[in-house]
């Protein structure tokens, strides 16, 4: 690992990092979750949606570097059932917080830590796009004469990551904020997250 690190060209690793979060800064599915889950729990829920993401996107990474993600990417029925089951995830998502009227949160407060984790990783782990995307993306970084491929891949692929999961709790973070800041409108809030929800269900349908 440490002849990876210290023979890595330094101006790709930046390049590869730049290109990264630029493409985490753009609003995408994990983005709009994230910032869904804060307008409806919170800054807290927000913020521990964008890790459950992250995690996610680790699961995927792991795939890669073990050569899963082109057994699956070959075989257009298992990206189907994954994009399916990721997409019926979503919408049940949207009926939950659509029929929150906000009026339960005396009874029963909203996802505010392991709920709102499990759903982000869930929601992350059934979209199959970052699949493709890994496949796509991080072998154009990996050099085979400085070290072994797989562990190549799980390092560009965990810093990809890291910085994925920052960027999209700090939207988590920030829709939880402007979430509080009209809290008494709750269950208005929850219906912009109902529609958010089902948006991310019909992109991941609706998209190739």
């Amino acid at each position: 690992m440490w002849q990876i690190i210290t023979h890595f060209p330094p101006e790709q690793f930046l390049a590869f990092l730049a290109g990264g979060i630029l493409l985490n800064l753009t609003p995408g599915q994990d983005v709009l979750f994230a910032t869904a889950s804060g307008l409806k729990g919170g800054s807290r829920a927000g913020v521990l949606a964008g890790l459950g993401v992250g995690l996610g996107a680790l699961w995927h990474v792991a795939l890669s570097a073990l050569g899963l993600s082109a057994l699956i990417a070959a075989h257009t029925g298992a990206l189907a059932a994954i994009k399916y089951a990721g997409a019926a995830y979503l919408l049940y998502i949207a009926w939950k917080s659509w029929t929150d009227d906000g009026s339960a949160s005396a009874g029963k407060a909203p996802d505010t830590g392991w709920g709102a984790f499990r759903k982000g990783a869930l929601t992350n782990m059934l979209n199959p796009k970052p699949i493709l995307f890994m496949l796509a993306f991080l072998p154009q970084f990996v050099h085979p004469e400085i070290g072994p491929v797989w562990l190549q891949i799980l390092l560009l692929g965990g810093a990809f990551g890291m910085t994925g999961t920052i960027i999209t709790a700090g939207y988590g973070y920030l829709a939880g904020r402007a979430g509080h800041a009209i809290g008494a409108r709750m269950g208005a809030l929850n219906k912009c997250a109902a529609v958010l929800f089902a948006g991310l269900a019909a992109r991941l349908v609706l998209t190739e």
